[in-house]
């Protein structure tokens, strides 16, 4: 068997790997081998690679190559190791930059080997050179565009950056020109491929990448981050088709497809357009939320055990404020304890509670809460009515009323849990702060709600040591 053969027989081998990844992925029992596929799909791509290489290439090359590998590996593992859970969502935003900035690098190459050196010092049939020059440009602007716009959004869930969207006078029309541009800039390059064209088509995805994902707000990033990873698999095949690597345009097109529909899925539960979303926030107007006054009735944790110990029914509504304090613990031991004593406890996640789709899943199934009392938005909300007691811990914008009735809030229309239907509503913050899209919260000043102030672990085992 020849080496390019093995190659390709590792290549289908991996893209079933990929297949069965994204599968096991797709429900918390199985979630752990979906893991490990991939993870054995890539390990088998890289090897294949790594062995086809040393048959091709030189030996510098190849001990370039395994260099990568190992240097890339080995931050990796690093950064895996030491990254809190609270810290993924702004990682994985960060690691769709890198697709990005790869398939940029990918597509550069494939100018400098083929359109650089002109038709007759390249094995690409004449024929065939228009086509890879669509393939060049359509690469680089996709990756550009990931990688910018992971950047933003690496920026504003690390706080770094303001969680307001930008809206810049006229934004729509500059994504749209944009995009006329870039349509323009293609077909020049087709026709007459040049240095300064494919500056052009780089300058102007990089461009529109960040200003994308800057107008679109805070309350809508976790959206974007399933956005961003649906474009970093695009990336990657068109880096495949560049390459006529057929394992890179397989799994590329499997992330690229699943991220699109996921980001659908979550636009539709958002009460979203998923069209607006992918493209900045276009069509969206910002409207002004409405002024919030009130007070607030402050509770100390014997009150809330005495009201727990008392109820029949508790819902708990985790946001990304229990991933920050590391509440999941002592949240898994008051449910625990709750439901020896004969209380009825269930959680309800709203689909974008935290700052990645399934944040709050993957954080209750760490601290053992058995999947079937966790509930999604829609299979909980109609049961708050008739629930005693709900706590909301770390969560804001996910449980804001203004979302059903304020027009001008920059929420407006996003479904949300209904908390305020039950009969006692306890709040868990650390203050009286806005949440991440920037907008109070009127449920905090209402007659059934009392705040409960200070790190949510600690109040959570001040409440255990009460019960």
């Amino acid at each position: 068997m020849s080496p390019e053969t093995a190659a390709t027989a590792a290549y289908i081998v991996a893209a079933l790997l990929t297949v069965m990844s994204l599968a096991g992925l797709s429900k918390h029992e199985t979630a752990r081998n979906g893991v490990v596929y991939g993870i054995a799909g890539m390990t088998v791509a890289l090897v294949a690679t790594v062995v086809l290489a040393a048959n091709s290439l030189e030996a510098g090359a190849v001990a370039l190559m395994v260099a990568g590998f190992v240097i890339g590996g080995g931050v990796g593992l690093w950064r895996a190791r030491v990254v809190e859970m609270t810290g993924m969502p702004e990682l994985i935003a960060l690691l769709h930059s890198f697709v990005g900035l790869a398939a940029v690098l990918v597509g550069w190459n494939g100018y400098l080997e083929v359109e650089a050196v002109g038709a007759a010092q390249t094995t690409v049939a004449p024929e065939l050179l228009g086509i890879h020059s669509v393939e060049v440009g359509v690469g680089v602007f996709i990756g550009a565009v990931t990688f910018t716009g992971s950047i933003v959004a690496y920026g504003k869930l690390s706080g770094r950056f303001k969680s307001r969207p930008l809206t810049l006078p006229g934004k729509n029309l500059l994504n749209l020109g944009a995009l006329v541009a870039f349509a323009a800039l293609t077909v020049a390059f087709v026709l007459a491929p040049s240095l300064g064209v494919m500056i052009a088509i780089t300058a102007v995805a990089l461009a529109l990448g960040w200003h994308l994902v800057a107008s679109i707000g805070g309350g809508d990033m976790p959206v974007v981050v399933s956005m961003l990873n649906s474009y970093s698999g695009w990336a990657a095949a068109a880096s495949g088709f560049l390459l006529n690597n057929t394992l890179l345009i397989v799994t590329g097109a499997l992330v690229g497809s699943s991220g699109a529909y996921l980001s659908y899925v979550m636009c539709q539960a958002m009460n979203r357009s998923f069209l607006s979303v992918i493209a900045g926030g276009f069509g969206v107007e910002s409207g002004t939320a409405a002024d919030v006054e009130g007070e607030h009735r402050e509770v100390q944790a014997d009150e809330v055990a005495e009201l727990l110990r008392e109820a029949s029914s508790v819902v708990i509504t985790p946001g990304y404020g229990m991933a920050v304090a590391q509440a999941q613990y002592p949240v898994a031991d008051l449910t625990r304890k709750l439901r020896d004593k004969g209380v009825e406890v269930r959680f309800g996640i709203h689909p974008v509670a935290g700052r990645l789709p399934g944040h709050m899943n993957v954080l209750l199934a760490e601290a053992k809460v058995p999947y079937d009392i966790v509930l999604e938005m829609d299979e909980i909300n109609d049961d708050l009515a008739s629930t005693s007691v709900v706590l909301v811990i770390g969560a804001n914008d996910t449980v804001n009323p203004a979302a059903m009735d304020d027009p001008g809030s920059p929420i407006a229309g996003m479904p949300v849990l209904r908390v305020w239907e039950s009969k006692n509503v306890i709040v868990f913050k650390r203050s009286m702060a806005v949440g991440y899209a920037g907008v109070q919260n009127p449920l905090f000043f209402r007659e059934n709600t009392s705040m409960i102030f200070g790190d949510a672990k600690k109040r959570v085992e001040d409440i255990l040591a009460a019960l």
